[in-house]
């Protein structure tokens, strides 16, 4: 993130920027801020600066730049104190201003090899990210996250040594190799018994220590039942929910935990890509006298719900939840992107999180353009001249949000709600907030505590709408306030 010392009366912190007074030396909280940005996005740290209190800095200035200096550096060099430094010369600026001088710091994101980056030795107690309230300590599962992504060999690939192939679906696998072998016909794995099928797919490996074949994490997660799957991934979810009605909660549901169905990612793929297409209005294509069903459209859907199972740290809770709406489909997994959001965006690196499945969908011709699938579908949403989708990074817990909206640019941009929002007038959009309202509250149980994360995950809320209702909640006197910044909860009020 670049500072502009031109626009300094402009700033404000946010996620990516920080001020600290610095008078008596280096502040204790600037190394927290060290790994907090580095840990998430990046970000800048300004020292000889205070933070007025409508938001707008001024500045207070430094005694001896110069000794601040070398003492950051000294420091951040002291793996004792930081565990990785990851500056360069150039990260670290100097200006001086008839207010005074102010030391500017630039912190990068650290690469996934890298993380977690942490203070006074200790990973566990040292370990930082970022938020909207400021700095905040990692807890175990976020620290363990970080370290399950360093290997290039990814959790996916892991021998489950304790199971045996009889805990795959064996009607799941014959279907997957259907799927295969109608993409790629006269495949020379079509000859290949399941087990040794299996193995060439990445859903089983030899095992060293009995010398037997065993599933992968991989194997499990895509042809196992929920029940097995659990064993080896107890966060293990999968939830579909379709809102259609905004006077019903759910027109349609699917939970892996429902019982009713395998559970698996094979099924919930397919099940749920059907749900999500079953309304799309887009004119087919023909090719001569033959309909052409399959759009660009289609392909960015399958490729996005693909992403965002292939990208899904399993072992994190709140686990996968697909909404669909009217007027867009959201898409959500547990972990962070492993590029980052940038690169995403921009494409040509692929890095997923479970290398076995993305292997397992890009045989059967699903997500073959590694390292262009979110590029792509922005393409194919500019094509349509649809709002353009929204990739969400969240942390406090890891999570990855991708917002498909299918209304029209122009419709946006000329302010015609009408064609914006279907069903959209002012009353419906505030007998919606009425409902959601009452969903919070049905959804709270007395003497049960819950942060903005978990109200948000059960309505399929971005954090800041989760927000602005409970304010509203809270201001009503039907909710209540445990705690402050990271610490705050709500529960209802006796």
């Amino acid at each position: 993130m670049n500072f502009d010392i031109a626009q300094f009366d402009s700033y404000r912190e946010d996620n990516r920027r920080e001020v600290k007074k610095a008078k008596g030396g280096l502040p204790v909280s600037l190394w927290e801020t060290y790994s907090a940005f580095a840990n998430c996005y990046g970000g800048v740290i300004i020292l000889g600066v205070k933070e007025n209190k409508d938001g707008s800095w001024y500045m207070t200035g430094l005694d001896n730049a110069a000794k601040l200096r070398k003492d950051f550096w000294d420091t951040i060099n002291n793996k004792n104190k930081v565990s990785i430094n990851l500056l360069t010369d150039d990260d670290v600026e100097i200006f001086e201003e008839n207010s005074g001088v102010i030391m500017v710091i630039h912190v990068p994101k650290a690469k996934r090899e890298q993380k977690p980056v942490y203070i006074n030795g200790d990973m566990f107690s040292g370990t930082f990210r970022r938020n909207w309230e400021g700095d905040y300590h990692c807890d175990r599962s976020e620290v363990l996250a970080m370290l399950r992504d360093q290997p290039e060999e990814t959790a996916d690939m892991k021998i489950l040594q304790d199971m045996s192939l009889d805990v795959l679906n064996s009607e799941t696998v014959h279907a997957y190799r259907n799927r295969h072998m109608a993409y790629r016909t006269e495949h020379v794995w079509e000859r290949l018994s399941d087990e040794e099928y299996l193995e060439r797919i990445g859903a089983a490996r030899m095992s060293a220590r009995d010398h037997t074949l065993h599933p992968t994490a991989a194997g499990l997660l895509m042809f196992g039942e929920e029940y097995k799957i659990l064993y080896e991934f107890p966060e293990y979810f999968l939830d579909y929910r379709e809102v259609l009605d905004p006077t019903i909660r759910w027109t349609d549901r699917l939970q892996s935990s429902s019982g009713d169905w395998t559970g698996n990612l094979f099924d919930f793929f397919f099940r749920v890509y059907g749900k999500i297409v079953k309304d799309l209005k887009i004119p087919f294509k023909l090719e001569g006298i033959t309909r052409i069903d399959d759009t660009p459209v289609h392909k960015a859907l399958r490729e996005a719900l693909a992403n965002c199972i292939v990208n899904t740290d399993f072992y994190f809770p709140r686990g996968i939840v697909i909404r669909k709406d009217a007027d867009s489909i959201i898409m959500e997994n547990p972990g962070s992107i492993r590029t980052g959001k940038e690169q995403m965006l921009k494409g040509g690196i692929s890095d997923p999180r479970n290398k076995a499945l993305m292997k397992m969908f890009n045989l059967i011709g699903i997500g073959e353009r590694a390292g262009s699938g979110v590029p792509d579908i922005y393409s194919v949403w500019e094509q349509q001249s649809w709002k353009q989708p929204e990739v969400i990074e969240e942390y406090d817990p890891d999570r990855t949000i991708l917002k498909l909206s299918f209304v029209k640019k122009a419709a946006i941009k000329n302010g015609d709600k009408k064609a914006a929002i279907k069903n959209g007038d002012k009353k419906q959009a505030t007998k919606k907030t009425e409902i959601q309202l009452e969903y919070i509250l049905e959804y709270m149980t007395p003497d049960q505590e819950y942060k903005t994360s978990d109200i948000a995950a059960e309505l399929g809320l971005k954090k800041s709408r989760a927000r602005e209702l409970i304010n509203e909640l809270v201001k009503s006197d039907r909710i209540e306030t445990i705690g402050e910044n990271k610490g705050r909860r709500y529960r209802l009020k006796n």
